[in-house]
């Protein structure tokens, strides 16, 4: 998969649509992929638009330079007009948040370089990631009198316990084969091996029928938080939904007469 290589100064944020993958890219390389308030809208932006275009199937989300992200951009944070920054950044992390986890179609993030602070969120929010060998992750927020509050939400929840206590605690620096052990990232690969990596995750996922693959990403945020009962229903009324559906029948008929699915791309 090719990777758009800007210079500095241009859009914070970049879209391609090649085929059935959206390529979302931060775009900011001189200063680290930092995060303002301007490009978390037009993070959220970009996100909500590949997820309502009918032709994609797989979203991947990448950086420029040797830094994925490195979290919020702290010159605006601590410039004259910090208040304006300290109201609105918290919320845009927010929509960019939900843009990755209520999206219809699966996240992958495809971490070229480094990540810090709010950097780990996109991260976690993603549905799969594949990290470059090279890169580093911190929660640096503590050392700077800050607490990774917003991003805590989802790293949380993807996160073992004493791994997240070591952690966002004391911010240390951590190659990405820690990530994985702590349950935030899928894989890690060489650097010169991370492009094949996501595409073998595009290739599983656009295998899936993309009504299937919509209403499973579904399943894996909600069910989770529900009673049992509800759960239960939910799954069992859904089950049923999916099993009457026109992707269901052909991707059976499919199967039963060894056939690719109508869905997965030609070779």
């Amino acid at each position: 998969m090719s990777q758009p290589h800007p210079g500095a100064g241009e859009v914070e944020v970049l879209l391609e649509v090649a085929g059935p993958i959206a390529t979302i890219t931060l775009n900011r390389p001189e200063r680290r992929n930092m995060l303002t308030a301007s490009g978390m809208g037009l993070l959220a932006e970009h996100l909500r638009a590949a997820g309502a275009d009918p032709t994609v199937r797989v979203i991947v989300l990448t950086g420029t330079g040797n830094t994925f992200c490195s979290g919020a951009d702290l010159s605006a944070a601590s410039s004259a007009d910090a208040s304006s920054f300290t109201g609105s950044g918290p919320g845009a992390l927010v929509a960019v948040l939900e843009a990755i986890l209520d999206n219809p179609k699966p996240v992958i993030a495809r971490v070229q370089g480094h990540v810090a602070g709010g950097g780990n969120g996109l991260v976690a929010a993603a549905d799969l990631s594949v990290a470059s060998a090279s890169a580093k992750f911190a929660f640096s927020e503590v050392r700077l009198g800050l607490a990774p509050a917003v991003i805590s939400v989802v790293c949380l929840a993807r996160m073992h316990r004493a791994d997240a206590q070591e952690l966002l605690l004391t911010g240390s620096r951590v190659p990405a084969e820690r990530m994985v052990a702590a349950g935030m990232v899928n894989r890690v690969v060489a650097d010169e091996a991370l492009d094949a990596a996501v595409a073998e995750y595009v290739e599983a996922l656009v295998a899936g029928g993309p009504q299937a693959v919509r209403h499973t990403k579904d399943l894996l945020r909600v069910v989770p938080g529900m009673p049992r009962a509800e759960a239960f229903a939910h799954t069992s009324a859904l089950s049923a939904q999916l099993f009457a559906s026109e992707e269901a029948a052909a991707g059976m008929t499919a199967f039963l007469t060894r056939q690719p699915a109508p869905w997965v791309p030609s070779a």
